[in-house]
């Protein structure tokens, strides 16, 4: 049987919409990352005992040796500024009505980026700690927005 299509025909065309459904998974180190932040208000990281290195978020692999990371190890919730920023924008594209500020605090040897509590630009250091202030368990859905700021200490 032969085909009377070319590769110069039109292609099909789908009128309406289209049913499509997906689901995102953190995997299974995101999974239980996300978890602790949601049920426990913990933040974990997991060590590869090759490299001797804690990643936050916590991973399943060592990216640096290609290991299974083991050993999980809770954080605390109090890490150190290192870098922020001041944003007028907001994620839409929106101009804010007043700027926030955004924060990289390290855990271990990563860290988290999120809101910092505060609109005094002149008040942020680097190196200063920072501490995890987490939404009402009520409102946790086990994501990163389970985290509402990080605050001064």
């Amino acid at each position: 049987m032969t085909s009377t299509k070319s590769i110069h025909d039109a292609p099909s065309v789908w009128q309406g919409d289209m049913p499509v459904t997906n689901r995102y998974t953190f995997g299974l180190a995101g999974e239980r990352f996300f978890r602790a932040i949601k049920d426990d208000e913990k933040i974990f990281g997991s060590r590869c005992s090759t490299c001797d290195w804690v990643y936050v978020p916590a991973v399943e692999f060592c990216e640096r040796c290609l290991k299974k990371t083991g050993e999980w190890l809770d954080v605390g919730t109090v890490g150190e500024i290192i870098t922020f920023t001041e944003v007028h924008i907001g994620y839409g594209g929106e101009p804010l009505e007043k700027p926030e500020i955004i924060a990289l605090v390290r855990f271990g040897d990563g860290g988290l980026i999120h809101r910092l509590e505060t609109t005094d630009l002149e008040a942020v250091e680097i190196g200063q700690q920072a501490r995890v202030v987490f939404k009402p368990a009520s409102e946790r859905q086990g994501s990163i927005l389970d985290i509402s700021h990080f605050e001064i200490v």
